[in-house]
């Protein structure tokens, strides 16, 4: 996952049919840059989650897309995974390393420069900010500003992933604070024009705020 440029981070919808979303995935990604998908299935038994991941991973993989799985460092391995996200509520960071060995983990930090830096000291390799901006995929209460981005970058080599509430009419601070991923749902799935639109969009602002930096 690892890049100079700010980059996406797409988020599968809360619910989907894994069958018929793996094309609307293929045209989101072909749209433009992505540098991961988290599959954020978490109403499904074990089995379903398997069978979307079986459906959604390969046409990930054929773009060089990493697959990051919410919640389940036990599943990664077993379904050819790259790695696992996991919030403060969903485990321990130092069990997740244990069990992902040599795979991606990342840890959700909300607006604490404290759970980040203990993140990094636990193993994690990526840290996730926000909510930086009122979300429509779900409630939350934004908790984070571009400075702690700004600080995280200048003080830390590990990536740092803005979440909550991004499109591409607000993207530009997060990237100019130094953001190096963009998680998204909302202003990709959800665009008027469709979801490849809302990808060349969001590649559009990132190119922008970049320029604009220069």
């Amino acid at each position: 996952m690892m890049d100079e440029r700010c980059r996406l981070y797409l988020i599968t919808p809360p619910a989907l049919n894994s069958d018929s979303f793996a094309d609307t995935l293929a045209r989101a990604l072909d749209a433009g840059d992505v540098g991961a998908l988290q599959i954020r299935l978490k109403n499904l038994d074990d089995d379903a989650l398997r069978h979307a991941i079986d459906r959604l991973r390969p046409v990930a993989h054929d773009r060089g897309v990493a697959v990051i799985l919410n919640d389940r460092p036990d599943l990664v391995a077993a379904t050819g995974c790259d790695g696992a996200h996991i919030g403060q509520e969903d485990g321990d960071v130092i069990a997740a390393r244990a069990l992902l060995g040599d795979l991606t983990l990342g840890v959700s930090c909300h607006g604490s420069r404290d759970l980040a830096m203990s993140a990094g000291e636990a193993g994690a390799d990526y840290v996730a900010f926000g909510a930086f901006y009122p979300s429509t995929s779900k409630e939350v209460v934004p908790e984070a500003t571009p400075d702690l981005l700004t600080w995280w970058s200048e003080m830390m080599e590990l990536p740092s992933v803005a979440i909550g509430g991004i499109d591409p009419t607000n993207a530009a601070p997060l990237v100019k604070a130094g953001a190096d991923f963009l998680a998204v749902i909302g202003a990709v799935w959800n665009h008027p024009d469709g979801p490849d639109a809302g990808v060349k969009a969001l590649n559009t602002a990132i190119q922008a705020a970049l320029t604009d930096d220069l």
